[in-house]
């Protein structure tokens, strides 16, 4: 049984220019619309079960801004999601928010619903990297944000941007250690990437966007692995760093291969083997939904060899990899069986290592993540 969900809330203040996730800018006006067809979705997919609601280990509202919602609409969006699902005792409920819109009531709210983890987009403690990035916040603005949050909330976690134009080593180095002075209890490190069809794509193409080079890159994601690591993090996966216990449960889920549901335009499920994508556009899941259509407009059955290959780099991104008993057991693959070769070539370049436990990257395998990764798809 699917112990995990996951809804989309597709609404932002402004589109930061190097984003392509799903979302409207600027359309506040159709929250209320969304959240009709919201509970129209979740009827349709997940209606109440004769035996009860269905039970959650984890719940994770994302965006787009979930924050964006005002507290009237946020109510309206749990009690939703909480006619169909209930929460297990001790259940991990994560929202991500946009700094600038924490308010004590915001946060009561959310805490009232049953909210215990709160992902801050913070991106960077670099005010010229914030105007790059397009945030509308300033880094002496996230003690206060902290604060309130934790009035409520402890569990709180930070996102950060490294190789962004203009950023070197050193500025990524004092994101850091400014984060890490606030002691949150998740650290989130990124990358920006520039995703095609996006403002920043487009901006360093006519060469208005410099990247660090390589070289610096790498450093920066060093950083990003010694400097938590040195105040008492562990890193977990590629990008996630927590103190011990509070690592993101949800996500954990997603990159053991779990089965999950997920709700929202651009959102996209996974059941017994079977991924759904809904349809992308907001408007255009809005229609299908409003006219009593399918939201899906994708559905792909892994055979199992591609299920396991699939599984292998969804392990490989958790720093503990992939463990060779429950590999077997999930798939009816023994790891070497399936991808002997390609281990051996991916092992002697030094970005593999194999023991008893099973399967993992090197430190200098993380480097190269995606490479290596697809090497075994």
């Amino acid at each position: 049984m699917h112990r995990s969900a996951y809804t989309h809330v597709p609404f932002c203040r402004h589109r930061c220019g190097y984003c392509d996730f799903t979302l409207v800018a600027g359309r506040d006006d159709l929250a209320g619309r969304y959240l009709t067809a919201l509970d129209q979705e979740l009827n349709r997919v997940a209606p109440p079960t004769p035996g009860g609601r269905v039970e959650l280990d984890t719940l994770f509202l994302g965006g787009g801004t979930p924050t964006r919602l005002d507290g009237p609409q946020l109510d309206r969006l749990f009690d939703a999601l909480f006619r169909r699902y209930r929460l297990a005792e001790g259940a991990e409920v994560t929202v991500e928010a946009n700094p600038s819109d924490i308010t004590p009531d915001l946060v009561g709210r959310l805490a009232d619903a049953g909210v215990n983890r709160v992902s801050l987009g913070v991106q960077s403690f670099d005010a010229a990297a914030l105007t790059t990035l397009e945030r509308d916040h300033a880094p002496t603005d996230i003690p206060r944000v902290l604060e309130t949050v934790r009035r409520r909330i402890d569990n709180v976690s930070l996102d950060l941007i490294y190789a962004v134009p203009g950023q070197d080593l050193r500025s990524w180095e004092a994101t850091l250690d400014a984060a890490l002075a606030l002691e949150p209890s998740h650290l989130s490190t990124y990358g920006l990437t520039f995703e095609k069809g996006t403002a920043f794509w487009s901006r360093r193409r006519r060469g208005e966007l410099i990247t660090p080079p390589e070289e610096s890159e790498r450093a920066m994601y060093a950083a990003a692995m010694d400097r938590p690591a040195a105040a008492g993090f562990h890193q977990y996966e590629l990008s996630s760093h927590a103190r011990p216990g509070r690592e993101c449960r949800h996500n954990r889920a997603y990159w053991c291969g779990d089965d999950f549901e997920a709700f929202g335009p651009g959102a996209a499920n996974l059941i017994d083997g079977v991924r759904r994508t809904n349809h992308r556009g907001v408007l255009g899941w809005l229609k299908r939904v409003e006219a009593g259509e399918s939201s899906w407009v994708e559905e792909e059955r892994l055979a199992p060899e591609d299920r396991a290959r699939e599984l292998v780099m969804l392990n490989l991104r958790r720093t503990e990899g992939v463990e060779r008993e429950d590999f077997q057991q999930r798939t009816g693959f023994a790891i070497e069986g399936l991808l002997l070769g390609d281990l051996e070539e991916q092992e002697s370049l030094g970005f593999v290592t194999r023991d008893d436990a099973g399967v993992r990257l090197t430190r200098e395998g993380r480097f190269v993540a995606d490479g290596v990764m697809a090497a075994f798809l």
